[in-house]
């Protein structure tokens, strides 16, 4: 019976912890650097409020989804028929090209931690994640690794803050009254909520717990309680980030802005010498390679529903998932069209998705004669869903316009 529990414990942890590392990829740092440079102190209220959104739209679908023990398309082709179909294309064709960019990632962190060329980091960090899922408890293996480099990339960035001793009463002060501005700060709220809960990411923790069969009322305390859990650790290397490069921002001399091709890289070489730019390398090669595993794992798990033969052979799929990025990225180099299309197609993604969940939540037939969704959890979720709708469309419409 322990041992049963600390399965279902470990389970717990590495349902958060994947949610939280597929949330943690090369863009996360990148974006998070370069608002930092933007607004400097004024981020902290930019982190807080999307944090908030970001756990409504998460508890809202992690409790959906773990409920009724239904992966996201299944729950969508019980809301319509057919829809999960559009909701599987929708996040399989985001997590392959996100994909692209986090092996991009990976050999951007192998080069600048080692000095290997890109070509070759684009195979290593491939074939780093490939392997994972090649040993015999692949699973085990994936919450094992991404809780061990989720936790190396915790404690490096925090050594860098130590070095750089960010304005802490600064930061208090703007993350209730942020003096940039509450309204200019709104894109950047609305970005920051895509990339921590969007497209496949708040799939991936939920999707875990389903697989390691954590479903039903009776688990909705542990269910709840990883939900929180992956938002927290991903809120974590967040605000560290962001404490790590508003230290080097404030020091440096007006007009001096940090390298727009890779911000987090530069901030830590500035704040912490060649030392500091190893560590940015290595924090960038662990975010790559847990944001490969998870986006590989989560877009497989969309699939294996439609079709027997991918759910026995889930782990062939997964390294054949991930094998196609990384030869499209060998091919391509630098996917820019790709991957600027495909950041503002992610925040198309969480309305729909979150929509769906807050609809099947209202249906007996899907959730079952007795169980009762938070009202608080379905306004706030309508909320979300309108603001996120709004983000999306608008985004998309920009980006395409700018590529044309």
């Amino acid at each position: 019976m322990s041992n049963e529990k600390k399965k279902s414990g470990g389970a717990l942890l590495g349902a958060a912890f994947l949610m939280a590392t597929s949330a943690i990829g090369p863009g996360f740092l990148t974006q998070t650097a370069t608002f930092t440079g933007q607004y400097q102190a004024s981020f902290g209220f930019v982190i807080l409020i999307s944090i908030i959104l970001s756990a409504i739209a998460q508890l809202n679908i992690w409790r959906v989804l773990c409920v009724t023990g239904l992966r996201g398309q299944d729950v969508a082709n019980k809301v319509l028929p057919g829809l999960g179909y559009f909701v599987a294309f929708m996040i399989v064709l985001g997590g392959l090209v996100f994909n692209i960019g986090n092996v991009g990632g990976g050999a951007l962190g192998f080069n600048t931690l080692l000095g290997i060329p890109t070509k070759v980091g684009y195979v290593l960090a491939g074939a780093l994640a490939i392997i994972v899922f090649l040993v015999k408890n692949a699973k085990a293996a994936m919450d094992t690794l991404t809780k061990v480099l989720g936790g190396v990339m915790i404690v490096v960035i925090f050594i860098v803050i130590i070095v750089v001793k960010p304005p802490m009463g600064d930061v208090i002060k703007n993350t209730f009254a942020p003096s940039a501005g509450v309204t200019n700060l709104f894109p950047a709220i609305l970005t920051l909520m895509g990339g921590t809960v969007g497209g496949y990411i708040t799939f991936a923790g939920a999707h875990r717990l389903i697989d390691a069969g954590i479903t039903g009322e009776k688990n909705l305390k542990e269910i709840n309680k990883s939900s929180v859990m992956g938002i927290v650790i991903a809120t974590i290397v967040r605000i560290f980030l962001f404490l790590a490069v508003l230290g080097v921002v404030v020091k440096l001399a007006d007009g001096v802005t940090l390298d727009a091709g890779n911000p987090a890289a530069d901030a830590f070489r500035l704040g912490a010498g060649e030392i500091g730019y190893r560590f940015a390398g290595l924090v960038l090669l662990c975010a790559a390679v847990t944001s490969i595993i998870g986006a590989a794992y989560t877009s497989v798990s969309f699939l294996k529903t439609f079709n027997k033969s991918i759910e026995k052979n889930e782990n062939w799929w997964i390294i054949g998932f991930i094998a196609v990025s990384t030869l499209i990225m060998l091919i391509l180099g630098n996917p820019a069209v790709l991957l600027v299309l495909a950041g503002a197609f992610n925040g198309l993604i969480l309305p729909i998705t979150l929509g769906i969940c807050l609809i099947a939540s209202q249906k007996k037939t899907i959730m079952g004669q007795n169980y009762k969704h938070p009202m608080i959890l379905l306004i706030l979720g309508i909320i979300v869903v309108i603001l996120s709708a709004y983000m999306g469309v608008t985004t998309f419409v920009s980006k395409l316009g700018s590529l044309f």
